[in-house]
């Protein structure tokens, strides 16, 4: 029943009001019904998500989503078409039926779910994809792109600085989590740092299906891009070409790392390649259907990412030549529906996600005079052209026959600069100068790249009319991203630069230069068919083989069963405190999804050193409105204060797979990812007199310990590796204590690299320095009489700051380990 369920819903979101609009008896239905039954199948789909997605950021902009509203307006948009049609909705004998053609596209749905499933499990903080799937289930269980988080709003302002000090000399709002803005601490309002259409379809997977749904619509989205690259690139290249490179793009490494991982960049693949087959639909072959379609779903990408407005561009600049080569002018339908989305976008981006578009408007008006120059240049080309062309029948003529060559010529001139004699140098970085160089050898083949120039001249000397908007949209983004990059390279986060256009526009070209005489006669090109076909397998092969590492792995699998048993630690009633962003560990990551996946109360520190005097003021005022007050950390935050006590609750330690990120080179291994954490519960202050401070690291010492690695063990004893400058809290000293003793060892250190020296010190006066040797020891240190009566009555726990020569595994043994490591530390005693 579930199932059904969810199946049903899904028609409505997804099919429904498509197959609706797509037979409206209006805008020469017989044109769309003439169109193949699975491009119209593709439409149906397209159509709906566009009105699906339209209303969620709609309903959610009003502080109203959730999915039976979504549903609600859905059935009304497609009863009020079908009822203005007056129930008129067959096609008729205009409508072509589904032919042979049709298995294409089945097969590439077919491949594209064995690639993209399962996805990640990726709905941690810190980096973009986890931002992504929290803004979306946030949005599906509050319903708002802006919501108003009462745990912020609560917090008294004496305390703010704890967890979200307001900075002024910055342009940014301050954080709650790490992609979400705090735009009004009063109210609590809070905006994720990304624009929403991609949020949008993870609400609708989440109402769908929980967070199995939210996690599985990146999946979706990248089977849709490799129909819309397929479809558009089919009406331009022929079928066979645009098969072949869909399938090609199915095998990639980049799509298929992608297609499992929480981005926007394959929804951008998605609706540009539709919005550029629905605008040739209108413009050249002068369908008036899709001329609205095209306008909607252009704007619609402005409610993605801002590196849209390339698209935009390449859109535009393939209307333009097409106005002056063939006098066929925008129609105003296109226009109208663009202009409608846009200024909506417009009101949207520079209201909620104002703090989004500084970057952005940083970028544009800080451009080189003589980038301002060219951009005014082409601007009054464009339009003395557009002027010039509408009364001059020679100048048509003239755009028409060279403006190809032109395009060919600049394209071939500039790949062979970046490929061959670009270098880094004075303001140009490396990965930039190396943009090409590195898509090619890294992840095209140089055989892909010639095939692909190869097939870009033949294209655009041949169908350069048939779709100019296409051709230029490529090559807008080939130049404009191979020139600046603007992302650190680190692999494989820096090729999603390349994911939504640059790649499957490659493979079309390369497939159509490969395969460029499927659509002649048989008989004279069969050898060179033959060839081509050759030369695809090999690279489907090769693309195979270099994707095959990521199809066996899931990012961050099992992460989502270790997040419910600590969201089942926290009781509705509680306040969690979770370790700052500076600290040595990653646990602040759990904190978004604690909060707004599973819905605890969560703060996160701003420091690993918070002022304890005012952390102590809060807990006291925390205590008089929530049942308990948490504290999640693992061995980063200087926290412990005689002014309150701290209760060991639970302890954990996970390891997950992730894949290794590297920068400036490919990465072809899994890591671990190390989640090491105590829970702990604020109390009221707990008695000292007659203890003996001793400490066994690497067992419950979370709040002891600053700046060291995760706890480990090993032959029986826990311990744990300190940094170069480690610290520990030392809670209790007498005035008569004498001697601090540490047990180390130096892990067994290759002799290749500088031996152990440790120098301790105690309340910043230094005790001694010791060479560790291999294997634990005790290393003792006296404490002189005065430290001892100074430390004891400080008030507070004092420092014990252990410095040590490091070394990294990585560098000295080519492990996968490359921390820098100091000693091992087993235990520290004060007597």
């Amino acid at each position: 029943m579930n199932l059904l369920r969810i199946l049903v819903e899904l028609a409505i979101v997804g099919w429904l009001p498509g197959a609706v609009i797509l037979r409206l008896p209006w805008l020469e239905r017989d044109r769309r019904a003439a169109l193949a039954a699975e491009e119209r199948a593709f439409w149906t789909v397209i159509a709906s998500l566009a009105v699906s997605l339209s209303t969620v950021l709609a309903l959610a902009a009003l502080h109203g989503y959730s999915l039976t509203r979504l549903l609600i307006a859905n059935l009304c948009v497609a009863a009020a078409a079908a009822a203005t049609a007056r129930g008129r909705l067959r096609f008729g004998p205009a409508a072509t039926r589904i032919s042979f053609a049709a298995v294409a596209p089945v097969v590439i749905v077919l491949v594209g779910a064995w690639r993209f499933f399962p996805p990640a499990e990726y709905i941690i903080g810190g980096k973009d994809p986890g931002t992504y799937l929290n803004e979306g289930v946030q949005l599906a269980q509050r319903g708002a792109i802006v919501v108003n988080d009462r745990v912020v709003a609560d917090v008294p302002p004496f305390a703010r600085d704890l967890f979200f000090p307001y900075d002024e000399r910055s342009p940014y709002p301050p954080l709650r989590f790490m992609g979400f803005w705090i735009t009004n601490p009063e109210t609590g309002a809070v905006v994720g740092q990304f624009p929403h259409l991609f949020p949008a379809g993870i609400a609708i997977g989440y109402g769908l299906a929980g967070l199995s749904g939210a996690r599985a619509t990146v999946g979706v989205w990248a089977i849709l891009g490799l129909l819309a690259v397929y479809f558009a690139g089919a009406r331009l290249m022929g079928r066979a070409a645009a098969a072949a490179a869909a399938m090609l793009l199915a095998l990639h490494v980049i799509e298929v790392w992608f297609g499992r991982y929480p981005n926007a960049e394959v929804v951008m693949q998605t609706l540009l390649f539709a919005a550029l087959l629905a605008n040739a639909r209108a413009h050249v072959d002068r369908d008036p259907f899709f001329a609205p379609v095209a306008g909607v779903l252009l704007g619609l990408l402005l409610f993605l990412r801002y590196d849209v407005v390339l698209g935009i561009a390449g859109l535009a600049a393939g209307l333009v030549l097409n106005a002056v080569a063939h006098r066929a002018w925008p129609r105003k339908s296109f226009l109208a529906a663009f202009g409608i989305v846009a200024a909506l976008a417009g009101m949207y981006l520079f209201g909620p996600m104002r703090p989004y578009m500084y970057l952005p408007i940083v970028f544009l008006t800080h451009f080189p005079i003589w980038e301002y120059v060219a951009i005014a240049a082409a601007l009054a080309l464009a339009v003395t052209t557009l002027t010039v062309a509408s009364r001059s029948a020679r100048l048509c003529g003239f755009v028409e026959r060279w403006v190809p060559t032109i395009v060919i010529a600049v394209m071939w001139l500039l790949a062979i600069y970046a490929l061959v004699l670009r270098q880094p140098g004075g303001k140009l970085a490396a990965h930039d100068a190396n943009a090409l160089r590195t898509f090619t050898y890294w992840y095209l083949t140089l055989p892909a790249l010639l095939a692909a120039l190869i097939g870009f001249a033949l294209v655009v000397r041949r169908s350069f009319w048939r779709d100019p908007a296409l051709i230029v949209t490529i090559a807008v983004f080939a130049c404009v991203l191979f020139y600046k990059i603007r992302i650190v390279p680190e692999h494989f986060w820096m090729t999603r630069r390349f994911l939504a256009v640059i790649l499957p526009g490659t493979l079309l070209f390369a497939c159509a230069a490969a395969l460029s005489g499927a659509r002649e006669r048989i008989g004279p090109s069969l050898g060179r068919i033959v060839i081509g076909a050759v030369f695809v397998v090999l690279l489907a092969v090769h693309y195979a083989r270099a994707s095959r590492p990521v199809i066996d792995h899931v990012e961050y699998a099992g992460l989502i069963p270790r997040l419910q048993t600590l969201a089942d630690t926290i009781r509705d009633g509680d306040l969690a405190i979770v370790e700052a962003r500076d600290a040595n560990s990653d646990v602040h990551v759990l904190g978004l999804p604690l909060a707004y996946v599973y819905g605890r109360q969560v703060l996160v520190l701003n420091s690993a050193r918070p002022d304890k005097a005012q952390l102590a003021q809060f807990t006291a005022w925390a205590h008089t409105r929530y049942r308990r007050v948490l504290f999640i950390g693992g061995g980063g935050t200087d926290l412990l204060s005689h002014r309150y006590g701290v209760r060991p609750i639970a302890s954990e330690r996970f390891q997950v797979p992730e894949y290794a990120s590297l920068v400036d080179a490919y990465p072809t291994y899994v890591r671990r990812k190390e989640f090491e954490y105590g829970v702990y519960e604020f109390t009221d202050p707990s008695p000292t007199e007659g203890l003996w401070f001793d400490l066994d690291v690497g067992t419950r010492d979370d709040l002891h310990v600053l700046r060291f690695n995760a706890k480990e063990e090993s032959e029986g004893r826990t311990f744990r590796w300190t940094g170069r400058r480690s610290f520990i809290s030392v809670t209790v000293i007498h005035p008569d204590s004498r001697e601090l003793t540490v047990w180390m060892s130096n892990g067994g250190r290759p002799a290749s690299v500088p031996p152990a020296d440790v120098t301790v010190s105690l309340s910043g006066e230094v005790l001694g320095t010791v060479r560790v040797g291999n294997g634990f020891a005790a290393y003792s240190f006296p404490i002189s009489p005065a430290l001892a009566r100074r430390a004891a009555a400080f008030g507070d726990p004092v420092e014990l700051a252990l410095a040590s020569t490091v070394w990294n595994p990585h560098d000295a043994l080519q492990t996968v380990d490359d921390r820098d490591l100091g000693v091992m530390v087993d235990r520290v005693a004060v007597r």
